[in-house]
């Protein structure tokens, strides 16, 4: 999604050993962050039997999480462009690493809001910081690689996460459950400091590369980029795709719950076989993209079939036995469009705006996901327990069609 102008590597030896260094860290340091997000959902039962709160209150804490990322998303890229990436990078898990604390000695909804909030700040950094060092850092012969372990790393720790707080939460209780997952992200915290120089680009001497600054102002990129319509349809296909991922994110376990009567246990290993389903798709999807240039056709067709799998699931015309296995296939068909989603993505980045683009575009995510948890969490609270499986339908099909929204605008732009 980068120009290849802009990527390069200081001080890379030639079997690209440093390429791989800064693609594994950045994968793990991207994977606490998917890590992070489903912690607060993953406690929503723990937390309601803890406190008496409802699915509404519990959904406004993740909403006021991804309300504050969206924000600071949509900034961070322009902070990220002047300050450097690897400042920004340390803030955001020391962010995730405070945040933990406070859940995990919370002693009511004012702290876990205050965990909400940093770690939003926290949320907020990592797609500018994660592409702005992989742009720079790894040479375009590896590039596509780290941008699919990038993808695959995230999928991964929303995976870890449920079986992580539920097993520790069984066998010992949900606040070691999360204290635990502080000191997990305070180990990646010290990764990121023991290969510093790689991240930044230092030389052998210990000199950081010059770091190009900015010809426009902070404003004038921001009005050129606001004044293109294949953003805002970026944007929006992040904001409605997003939005029906968090619904299976924060509902999958009390939907499978109430729908099918699945234990709670069971649903929420099936929340980890929708994310390792996921990754599975990222990986054939790469394959899928590079055989057509029209990549919104992968990411239409996947999308639809994803929405179609969870209509199936919330009409409950499945047996309790196959619902885990359509929660995996819509995973995977939602995995397989990511690759191409990249692709298409960064067919509407403009040469020079890559850090500006990815913090505006990916800001939609954050705006699908703090509305989805509210929303949604109300309905199940007046027992509308299968409208959250409908609602992830309609968000999936709604972002097929901004897809190919998308790829025409790019085409009748490339074309005047």
């Amino acid at each position: 999604m980068a120009n290849s102008s802009t990527r390069t590597l200081d001080g890379a030896g030639p079997d690209g050993s440093q390429d791989w260094q800064v693609i594994g860290v950045i994968g793990i340091a991207h994977a606490s962050s998917h890590f992070f997000q489903l912690i607060l959902p993953t406690l929503y039962i723990a937390l309601g039997q803890e406190f008496g709160y409802d699915f509404l209150k519990l959904g406004g804490l993740v909403t006021t999480f991804y309300l504050v990322s969206c924000f600071g998303q949509a900034s961070s890229g322009f902070l990220v462009d002047r300050i450097g990436a690897l400042p920004v990078l340390k803030v955001g898990l020391s962010c995730f690493v405070v945040a933990a604390l406070l859940i995990g000695m919370a002693n009511g909804y004012g702290m876990l809001l205050a965990a909400a909030l940093i770690g939003g700040v926290g949320n907020a950094v990592f797609h500018p910081v994660d592409y702005s060092i992989l742009n720079h850092r790894v040479s375009s012969a590896r590039l596509g690689h780290a941008f699919s372990a990038h993808g695959l790393t995230g999928n991964l720790g929303w995976a870890l996460t449920p079986v992580f707080i539920t097993t520790l939460t069984i066998y010992f209780n949900w606040r070691v459950a999360v204290l635990s997952a502080a000191a997990l992200i305070a180990a990646v915290l010290v990764l990121v400091l023991i290969n510093r120089d790689a991240l930044a680009g230092r030389t052998a001497s210990g000199a950081a590369p010059a770091r190009p600054q900015s010809k426009e102002s902070v404003w004038t990129t921001l009005s050129t980029l606001l004044s293109r319509p294949s953003l805002w349809g970026a944007f929006l296909f992040f904001a409605f795709a997003t939005a029906a991922m968090a619904v299976v994110q924060n509902y999958t376990i009390p939907m499978l719950h109430n729908t099918y009567g699945i234990d709670k246990v069971v649903a929420g290993t099936a929340l980890s076989g929708f994310m390792l389903a996921s990754a599975a798709g990222m990986f054939v999807g790469g394959f899928i993209a590079s055989t057509t240039p029209r990549s919104e056709v992968i990411v239409f067709v996947s999308l639809c079939v994803s929405g179609a799998l969870l209509l199936v699931l919330g009409a409950g015309w499945i047996m309790p036995s196959l619902a885990l296995f359509v929660v995996g296939a819509a995973g995977f068909c939602s995995g397989i469009a990511s690759p191409s989603r990249d692709m298409l993505i960064r067919r509407v980045t403009p040469k020079g705006s890559t850090g500006a683009v990815y913090g505006l575009v990916y800001s939609g995510m954050d705006v699908g996901s703090s509305l989805a948890p509210v929303g949604f969490g109300l309905l199940l609270d007046v027992g509308l327990t299968q409208a959250p499986w409908y609602g992830a339908a309609i968000g999936y099909w709604t972002a097929a069609g901004l897809a190919m929204y998308v790829a025409s605008t790019v085409s009748r732009a490339t074309k005047s």
